[in-house]
């Protein structure tokens, strides 16, 4: 657990092709089922402060109480999703914490020193994220999101549908 941020909620993988990235989790580990969102929408998206046009797509599924987040970028916009597929990676880009006191936490993330590289919002002032660049190791990039409004009980609902799933349906599509 981090003395900052809490337990990890999440681990994000940035891909290539989200697709194929689900279809290896569903037949190769059996983990499902995803909520894929084809495109998001973004009520604003920034990258090291100045607003960035990204593109994307996500898939979310649960394997116990840990979040898999697969994102695919649909464009060449500016985003620490690009910086890392730019590097030549592809896999774990960052851990996720979850809150409820969103903008405590991202105040003490900054008085901390922590530097945001990339933050947005889906579906309005309780959706808001932001990933705080902390270096070049894959995986370390940190995330925090808010999970106070309609984001928190669609995250239960996934952790719900895995907990029963039986490998049918192994894609749910969203929005």
């Amino acid at each position: 657990m981090s003395r900052i941020f809490g337990a990890i909620s999440q681990n994000g993988y940035v891909v290539r092709d989200i697709r194929a990235a689900m279809d290896h989790w569903v037949n190769v580990l059996g983990v499902g089922p995803w909520f894929y969102v084809e495109r998001v929408r973004t009520d604003y998206f920034r990258y090291r402060g100045e607003d960035s046009p990204l593109e994307m797509s996500i898939a979310l599924a649960n394997s116990g109480d840990l979040q898999i987040e697969l994102i695919e970028q649909r464009n060449d916009a500016p985003s620490l999703y690009r910086e890392f597929l730019d590097a030549g990676r592809e896999g774990l880009q960052h851990v996720a914490y979850w809150t409820k006191e969103y903008q405590a936490l991202y105040d003490r993330a900054l008085s901390l020193g922590y530097k945001v590289g990339h933050e947005g919002q889906i579906g309005g002032e309780q959706g808001r994220f932001a990933y705080f660049d902390t270096g070049l190791r894959p995986g370390t990039v940190v995330e925090i999101s808010d999970i106070s409004g309609n984001k928190g009980k669609l995250f239960e609902h996934i952790r719900q549908a895995a907990r029963g799933w039986d490998g049918t349906e192994p894609i749910r599509t969203v929005g």
